[in-house]
């Protein structure tokens, strides 16, 4: 939760982004400003369709799909605990820049997530850096454009259109927080294919198993039930004991 360095790191992706001559954010958030029901909406979709359409995507693929559902969990996992180690690192987000222009929406209309507690946890405010809201609607798309057959899959591109929207008219984010979360969610996919193919050619290395031994007659065994000249068999029944004679 510390803020040391932030709002010098939030100028210089700022600067950055200048330099690279990407669109201004603040611009984005003059177009959303003059008209109160879309701001507010943009401030409902941060708040809950993050959390919302990823608990709908693993309740459809645990039911439905449980094939796909390991390697999207594990993706989930990978990308969101990079994200995390990440955020350990200060950012302040474009709404807590001085000097850029543009105003924090949310809390213009009461609908931040910030700076409330819940449960004794309380959202950071400085994790600008990378966009788990971006990472996340990104994972979502590939996920059920892979998984799904339905002709009407290619719709879920409206999710991930509409929050790095979001996240930018509502400066909770710089357009390259949005970029390196893509960069690790798809660093995410390549470790675990990377993962994939070191355990495939583990397992070509490893000797084929013996089959086990069939159940049947086993060779007989000489002398051992106690008479002279007898002849042990085992079969799956039980042992037979046949007597030779001398």
């Amino acid at each position: 939760m510390s803020t040391d360095g932030a709002i010098a790191r939030g100028q210089a992706i700022w600067s950055a982004e200048r330099w690279l001559h990407l669109p201004s954010e603040a611009t984005a958030q003059g177009w959303v400003l003059p008209h109160p029901l879309l701001a507010q909406a943009a401030n409902y979709y941060y708040a809950s369709m993050h959390f919302g359409v990823m608990i709908a995507l693993l309740i459809w693929l645990f039911l439905r799909h449980r094939e796909a559902y390991p390697w999207v969990r594990m993706t989930l996992v990978l990308v969101t605990a990079g994200s995390l180690l990440i955020q350990l690192i200060p950012v302040a987000p474009p709404r807590l820049l001085p000097g850029d222009g543009m105003l924090d929406l949310a809390s213009y209309y009461n609908q931040s997530v910030y700076g409330s507690t819940l449960g004794g946890l309380q959202a950071d405010s400085y994790s600008a850096m990378p966009s788990v809201h971006v990472a996340w609607c990104v994972l979502v798309a590939v996920a059920v454009i892979k998984v799904s057959r339905s002709r009407w899959r290619w719709l879920v591109i409206v999710h991930p259109v509409l929050t790095v929207a979001v996240v930018v008219v509502t400066a909770n984010h710089f357009w390259l927080d949005g970029v390196a979360a893509v960069a690790l969610l798809l660093l995410a996919y390549l470790v675990q294919w990377q993962a994939g193919r070191i355990h495939r050619a583990f397992l070509a290395r490893q000797p084929e198993g013996r089959p086990e031994t069939p159940l049947g007659p086993r060779p007989a065994r000489v002398g051992v039930s106690g008479t002279p000249g007898a002849v042990e068999r085992q079969s799956v029944t039980g042992t037979e004991v046949t007597a030779t004679g001398d």
